[in-house]
């Protein structure tokens, strides 16, 4: 497998494919015991700034492109593919720090539901946690059409039905997270229109409070989806320093 390199934000970049998919890895100066790292889902680069901090803590950052996948089975796949190849290619941790922004968190949770003991936390940014919240738009928000067109393809849904009784999403499969005690955390906005927060993380935080998970919520007043992350991204920092801590490598 040959790959290419470049830079990022000025550190290391190598570019590789894995299963057919485009994927790379930033790596850090100098790697951190253990080699943590923490998994971008989608819009890698977009407010990178708990990115940014645990690179210079010498974690590796990683993407694999699973655009327009939204979460679906064949993405998991994928997904498996890639944590196999970074593990046993480049040593990283059998832990693995999930960030999904967005419907990122499609992905990231439920990899983590389906890989619990290789999940070290999760970092949910404003997350779609219901395909029939956000793309469907069954609820408050707007949806996507198009994009609901393109999941429900992903997902062999059927018909509208299919969709209303579907329960596939993350908010349906949290005792595995529950069990294996993974950490969570979830910064959101409370005005969030495209995802709807009372939809999407205030509903995983309640279930998965009630299934004895460990889940810490940052919520912005007043705020929309956007902006992303916090300026300061010293608490992102803290929560995954100690989630990695505490369940190893």
């Amino acid at each position: 497998m040959t790959a290419d390199e470049s830079t990022w934000e000025g550190y290391r970049k190598i570019d590789f494919e894995v299963d057919g998919r485009a994927c790379f890895l930033v790596l850090p100066r100098s790697a951190a015991t253990g080699k943590p790292w923490i998994w971008r889902t989608e819009f890698f680069g977009h407010e990178p700034q708990a990115d940014l901090a645990l690179l210079g803590r010498g974690f590796h950052a990683a993407y694999i492109d699973m655009q327009n996948m939204y979460g679906a089975p064949v993405a998991m796949d994928h997904m498996d593919a890639f944590f196999g190849h970074v593990t046993r290619e480049h040593g990283l941790s059998s832990r693995v720090v999930l960030e999904g922004f967005s419907r990122g968190g499609l992905f990231a949770f439920n990899w983590a539901a389906r890989r619990p003991a290789n999940t070290a936390c999760i970092y949910g940014d404003a997350p779609v946690c219901d395909i029939r919240s956000w793309p469907a738009g069954m609820g408050k928000g707007p949806g996507s059409p198009e994009d609901w067109k393109r999941c429900v393809a992903m997902y062999g849904l059927k018909s509208k039905q299919d969709a209303a009784r579907f329960r596939g999403n993350p908010i349906d499969n949290l005792e595995p997270l529950a069990k294996a005690k993974v950490p969570v955390l979830m910064i959101c906005g409370d005005a969030d229109k495209p995802v709807p927060f009372e939809e999407n993380a205030a509903i995983l935080a309640e279930r998965y409070r009630a299934l004895g998970g460990p889940v810490t919520m940052i919520v912005k007043p007043g705020v929309d989806h956007h902006p992303h992350s916090l300026v300061d991204p010293t608490p992102i920092v803290d929560f995954i320093l100690d989630a990695v801590a505490g369940r190893g490598s």
